[in-house]
Order: structure tokens, then sequence, then C-alpha cells
């Protein structure tokens, strides 16, 4: 069979024009048998990980099968070489080192592994009625009407007095009781179905159902609640006392579970920022000897500004590649000037069923890859820490030439709200930063959903970015 000959026409229209395709119109047989691979690990990932502690403890059993281990300062270091620090159990850092000297800068991948939840307050338990209830706080960006009549666990740790940390997760394994936030019938709720959606449920009103059944035998008042701090006491050796030094948290108990009739789509609890998490895990793990060394930083308290000790805006980065540094004679700032960051965090995906808030032109569509973001912000690119244009064309390259499916993204109208990452904090020291990620359906609730096609390519664009020169 002949082929048609293109017009000028149609060559000049391919070579000027920007025409996005969808991501499968473009995959290849090996990429997908990869993709399929690479999201069954990412589940497990998920599931084994619903608190930034367990995904670093998860992380740590990871890499060490990998053949990274601990890094001291003082350590001397060799191309090849595979290191981790963990920062308070909360984060943790990871590095391959490269045969070029740090004085040529390093390629770092950063995300957070810490997503919306709630949190039990200091004093939690308490008993109203005959019914045993925790207290809670939320934390980060949640929108409080989907956390009711939804399955629950309680992950965590509790510190004591005695310097033990108990570790506390139930929920997960099987035959585990669960939790739930209770919601009022439709029968009687004529008045809160009057109130704006962010009204209906009270933050106050998170409170999570633990128990009613009374403690045997006993006269006195909160049968309920003792009954169940006699459970805890039992197994975890704990009184109501030591939750005044306890990191609990309330997550959602969803397993991580294909969506879609063709299985395309993945839908989970903390996609945000878990998902990017692993792209930047699982290509480091996959890289080999670089030129410039590779850094893998996973941050906790992203979702509510990367405040505090192991947040991304803590020195514990700095002192990581400070300490790196030293190994070498080289000055951090040296370092710094010359390294590369994408700040690896998911992006809105547009949804037709909400069209409105997006623009259409310049949001992320599920399946065509690995959104970039030149900016993310609020209104006036508040907070954002804005990609030069150099930086920017200098990605273009690296993932084209790794043929890396991937497109740009907005988060949203202007004006319409927005939101930011880690980027910058990288930014402030004086990296070169992107922020690029996986655009996500329902970003924020308790299950939200992905596609596997961009889950794939984001680690795809990691690994050309470590492998970088």
């Amino acid at each position: 069979m002949e082929t048609k000959e293109k017009t000028a026409a149609e060559l000049r229209r391919e070579a000027l024009l920007c025409q996005r395709k969808n991501g499968y119109d473009r995959l290849t047989a090996e990429d997908e048998a990869a993709m399929k691979a690479y999201c069954e690990d990412y589940k497990k990932y998920l599931d084994g990980g619903k608190t930034e502690r367990e995904c670093v403890d998860y992380t740590v059993r990871l890499a060490e099968a990998k053949g990274f281990k601990p890094f001291t300062r003082g350590m001397a270091l060799n191309p090849g070489d595979k290191i981790y620090r963990v920062n308070r159990g909360k984060a943790v850092m990871l590095a391959v080192m490269g045969t070029a000297p740090l004085s040529a800068g390093v390629n770092i991948g950063a995300a957070h592994i810490d997503s919306p939840r709630l949190d039990l307050k200091p004093t939690p338990i308490y008993e109203d009625d005959e019914m045993a209830f925790l207290k809670t706080h939320y934390y980060g960006g949640i929108r409080k009407y989907q956390w009711v009549t939804i399955p629950l666990e309680l992950h965590g740790v509790v510190a004591l007095k005695d310097g033990r940390v108990v570790k506390v997760a139930v929920g997960a394994a099987e035959g585990d009781p669960l939790f739930t936030v209770d919601d009022l019938l439709p029968h009687l709720a004529a008045d809160q179905s009057k109130k704006p959606l962010g009204e209906a449920i009270p933050a106050e009103s998170l409170n999570i159902l633990v128990g009613s059944r009374p403690f045997r035998d006993d006269t006195g008042s909160d049968r309920v609640k003792l009954a169940v701090l006699d459970i805890l006491n039992q197994r975890y050796g704990i009184t109501e006392e030591d939750f005044i030094s306890a990191e609990l948290s309330a997550v959602p108990a969803f397993k991580a579970s294909d969506l879609g009739f063709d299985r395309s789509l993945i839908g989970a609890y903390g996609h945000d920022d878990r998902v990017c998490a692993f792209a930047c895990l699982a290509a480091l793990f996959n890289l080999g000897t670089p030129k410039r060394t590779a850094v893998c930083m996973l941050a906790d308290k992203e979702e509510i500004g990367s405040e505090g000790v192991s947040g991304m805006k803590s020195a514990a980065f700095d002192t990581f590649m400070s300490d790196l540094c030293d190994t070498q004679r080289i000055p951090l700032k040296v370092c710094y000037e010359k390294s590369f960051c994408l700040s690896a965090d998911v992006t809105a995906a547009y949804d037709p069923n909400f069209a409105e808030v997006y623009e259409k032109r310049n949001s992320a569509r599920v399946n065509y890859g690995m959104g970039l973001c030149k900016y993310t912000g609020s209104r006036g690119k508040g907070g954002a820490s804005d990609a030069s244009a150099e930086v920017v064309a200098y990605a273009r390259k690296i993932l084209d030439e790794a043929g890396v499916v991937w497109q740009m993204a907005e988060l949203g109208k202007v004006d319409q709200g927005g939101g930011g990452t880690v980027a910058a904090y990288m930014a402030e020291r004086d990296i070169d930063t992107l922020d690029a990620g996986v655009p996500v359906l329902s970003m924020h609730a308790p299950y939200e959903t992905v596609s596997k096609l961009d889950c794939y390519m984001t680690y795809k664009g990691m690994r050309a970015v470590y492998g970088a020169v």
C-alpha cells in the first residue's frame, strides 16, 4: 500500500502547532508492561504507609533491600554509594553518589509523604450518653463532609514517659475493628441541609465513635470510656494520660484498588503526595551510578505549610546536604547554585463534571502524562516559586529525550483558589526548581483517583531527571 505524501500545510501544522495526544496513543508495548508492574508496586506502597511515619519505615525497608546504608557524619563516600538518613522518623533523605564532584550540583526529587487526615487531640477520649468517642483536629485541607460515615483506621505512636514508643495500628489487619464519624439521618437533617456545604459538618463534630459497651460490674461513671481504655491498656500498655504524648491519626480504611472496567485508574487514600514520593523513590532505586549525585527528599508537614523540624522549611535537608558536601570539602552554597530540583507534587486533573473551575487550555488531563507546573500559588501567583523560562526549557529537553509523556498544567482558573508545594522552599535555597507530578481527581478527598499512565510517566520522568547532566 502506498503511503500518502503529506502536503506542505500538513507539514507546517506538525512543525508549528502543539498538539497534545492521549498517552495511550503514544505508549509502547514495553512501557505498558513496565507500567503495570510499577503500579502494582505503588499500590503496595500506599497500603503499607498510611501515615508519614509508616511511609518512612516502608521506605527504609525497601531502600535497605536495594543496598542503601544509613549515612552518618564523616562517612567516606564513593561514586555509586547508596545512602539514607531519617529525620525523626517522619521524613527521609536518600542519595546515590555520582561520578561528578558535588561542586557540579545534584539532581533532586522532592516530594512529601504526609496526607490530609484526622489527628486525635491531646485529650481525646470521652463518653457521652453511654457512647465513647475520640475528639479530633483535622490535618491539612479537607472537606469535612467527606469524612463522615466512612470506615476509618487508627495509626500512629504513643510515647511513654519511660522512653518507650508504642506503635498503634488498628483497622489495617484482617479481622481488626474499624471506626467512623456519625452523620445525621436525612429524616432529621432539614436544618443541616440548609447550611452551606463547608458549614454543614462543624470541625468539632468530627468525633470518632470507638465503643458502646460498658465496663462489666463497674458502678462508677464513664463505664464505656473505661472499657475502651481497658482494651487499650491490655493491648498497648497505655493509660488515658499517655494520649498527651501521642501522635495518633484516623485515616480512611480503603485499600488501593484498580478503578474502571479497563483498570486504567487507581483509587486510594493518600495519592497526594505519595504517588510522587514513590515515583522519586522507585526512580532512585533503578538508577545505577549517575554522573551527578541524585538526591530524593521525602518530607513531612507539606499539607500544613512545610513547617516544623520534619518539614521542608527545616534545616534538616541543609544539614544532610552539608554533610555530603563535607565529604568532598565543597561549600554547600557551591553545590546548591548548580543543582536542579523537581518538586514532585500532584496537580489538579481536569474534571468535566466541574468544568466551571478549570481553565481547560491550561489544565492537566488524565492520561496525558506527567504534569509540569511553571508556578503554583494562588491568585497573583502568591506563594509560588515560578520557575524561569530556562528551567522549563531544560526540563522539556530532558523529558523529550527520555520519551516521557508530559503536559503543562495550572491549578484551576485564576482567582478560583490555588495551592502550594515545597518548590518555594527549595528555590529559597538557591536551587533551580520546577513543579511536576501526577494529575489527581478528587484531590484531598478520602479516596482520590489517578491514572496508571500518569503515575508511570512521572516515575519515568524522575529517572530522566536523576540521570541528567
